[in-house]
């Protein structure tokens, strides 16, 4: 067991800083078909023997800098790490309608969704990505996992974990019997997704017996892990991250 990094220090060392920060990649940008549609997905790979896969899914902006910034200090801690494409190359949402229009269409879609996801994660692993995963999104990426949590179509998944993600089941879904262990970091002030749907899926979870854990941080709003954004809470970022390290080291 590697202690993992200390959070501030790992900023630093990546020229990272809340609210202030210069960024340059570390790792590659990967154009991968799916169908006869291009993506461009995010690879960061571990320095030397991987301690397993990271795939992380997007906000409703499309893949961009935060994601690769998380990408990389995932690799920093000893993690393969890819940031998946749901959107299409060269599709980054810049407005709320073009974000709202991305999102909606996969949201309308189910079966798109977790194609798409799971055609990240098989590129991942053509990639040479270590193959026990955990897969992690952010807000709308939060609920792309636990669609794919719900399927039960992804192999090789030891866990999942949402980041102020969207928590509610479709009509029609459930959850399965067996599902890998999850991890829900939500904000307490978080007004997109209440505390309702927290107490909600919590009752799901417990009545199909799995084995998860909710982590509400005072005051935190929505999207509160989004460096350079006036929603971003420091002390939020910081214990959901540790929490999230902590579940890496225990699932892979």
């Amino acid at each position: 067991m590697r202690p993992p990094i200390a959070f501030a220090v790992l900023l630093a060392a990546l020229g990272l800083a809340a609210h202030a920060h210069a960024f340059t990649p570390a790792g590659d940008d990967i154009v991968y078909e799916v169908g006869d549609e291009a993506f461009e997905g995010y690879l960061a790979s571990a320095e030397g023997e991987a301690r397993g896969t990271v795939l992380i899914i997007h906000d409703w902006d499309g893949l961009g800098d935060y994601e690769r910034q998380r990408a990389d200090m995932l690799a920093a801690e000893g993690y393969d790490a890819f940031a998946v494409d749901l959107f299409g190359q060269g599709n980054r949402p810049a407005t709320t309608e073009g974000r709202q229009a991305a999102t909606r269409a996969l949201y309308e879609d189910r079966d798109r969704m977790r194609s798409l996801t799971l055609a990240g994660l098989a590129e991942a692993r053509n990639q040479g990505a270590a193959e026990p995963t955990v897969v992690m999104g952010y807000c709308f990426g939060g609920a792309v996992v636990l669609e794919i949590a719900r399927s039960g179509g992804a192999e090789g998944v030891a866990g999942y974990t949402s980041f102020h993600g969207g928590l509610g089941t479709p009509e029609g879904q459930a959850w399965p019997e067996e599902v890998p262990p999850l991890l829900i970091a939500h904000g307490g002030a978080d007004s997109a997704v209440p505390m309702g749907d927290v107490v909600t899926l919590a009752e799901e979870l417990e009545a199909a017996g799995a084995t998860y854990e909710i982590q509400v941080y005072s005051g935190a709003p929505h999207g509160f892990t989004e460096f350079d954004s006036d929603r971003y809470q420091e002390r939020a970022d910081e214990k959901s991250w540790a929490a999230f390290l902590a579940g890496l080291d225990e699932w892979l």
